[in-house]
């Protein structure tokens, strides 16, 4: 990438204790986040893919300090969001959006649409009256929705109006950064191709930077420049969306993830990784690579021994005892 980094993790993690209440000798935890380093560009979409308990939303919320971060640090064009005061944070916030995965849940349903984007303006902004409702219009009407919209509910709407409406509320403070958490699972297929499209054309007409999560590989390679791979809480593979083939992926976990996308072919698939689909328990994770108990390639060392992240080609990171990387290859410590 030839932008600026935006925003940037340095070894990036997130706990949630299980155990040790009053009737448990010791304490347990869910390593949600483990050591994650990332770096996205100014304008780029950084896609997070994985299987649901990988960690991507915790990833998402940790980002923009919806819930705090057990240890790292995260980088705000420099600037780390985990040491800000509250005053410093809150005229950072501005710049850092989320549009959230259920379109119905994420809004108020006894606010109107005017009140639900007026919230964000009265907080962060001198607007009211007159002036906060016409900017209230401009908004819906750069999301393709109509301005008699502001009088009325969430419950009336589509999912798909509604995350318009989101998208809307998401750039009432011209934003730099937005988080986008599975902003088309919860819709129709015809209508996540209209959601992308706009999610699209926003970027590039605000020039925006994107966190896109999801679940769904088709969707992520579609809306992305670049995909990490998430597997129990870290990145095991990181690649330009243009060499996420079969042919150039290295991860087992990756393959596996690609060939579970459906094709329409005459021909029975028979090239799909055979392994157990049992994700392993968060609490207890295995030891040495965290997916060898499902990788049919498994070597005895992936057992003992926890690959690091090495760059095998210029801007492809993967984290497996199979991948050979060229001499002098770099490593995320």
């Amino acid at each position: 990438m030839n932008q600026p980094i935006l925003i940037e993790t340095q070894h990036l993690s997130k706990h949630y204790q299980t155990g040790g209440g009053f009737l448990q000798r010791s304490k347990t935890y869910v390593r949600a986040l483990e050591d994650v380093n990332l770096q996205i560009h100014q304008q780029e979409t950084l896609g997070i893919v994985g299987e649901s308990g990988c960690g991507k939303t915790t990833l998402g919320r940790v980002l923009l300090r919806l819930i705090p971060a057990s240890q790292g640090s995260i980088l705000f064009e420099g600037r780390d969001l985990l040491s800000m005061d509250r005053t410093e944070l809150q005229k950072t916030r501005r710049n850092l959006q989320m549009v959230f995965q259920n379109p119905y849940s994420s809004f108020d349903p006894r606010h109107s649409i005017l009140m639900a984007l007026a919230e964000p303006l009265k907080t962060h902004t001198e607007l009211r009256g007159a002036a906060l409702e016409q900017q209230a219009r401009r908004l819906l009407e750069q999301v393709g929705m109509p301005a008699d919209a502001l009088s009325r509910y969430p419950h009336e709407f589509s999912g798909g109006q509604l995350q318009r409406i989101a998208a809307a509320r998401a750039l009432a403070l011209n934003p730099r950064f937005i988080v986008l958490d599975e902003p088309t699972s919860a819709l129709d297929v015809s209508v996540q191709a209209q959601i992308l499209n706009l999610l699209r054309g926003l970027q590039q007409q605000f020039q925006l930077t994107y966190l896109f999560i999801s679940h769904d590989l088709g969707v992520v390679q579609y809306i992305s420049d670049r995909i990490a791979v998430m597997y129990l809480g870290k990145v095991v593979e990181l690649a330009p969306t243009s060499t996420f083939t079969r042919e150039e992926i290295q991860h087992p976990y990756t393959q596996l993830l690609l060939s579970a996308i459906p094709k329409v072919s005459r021909q029975k698939n028979t090239s799909r990784p055979v392994g157990p689909a049992n994700v392993s328990d968060a609490l207890r994770p295995p030891s040495g690579c965290s997916f060898h108990p499902r990788c049919p390639f498994a070597m005895p060392h992936c057992k003992q021994i926890e690959p690091q992240l090495v760059e095998i080609q210029p801007g492809h990171w993967t984290a497996c005892h199979l991948a050979t990387p060229p001499a002098g290859a770099s490593t995320q410590a």
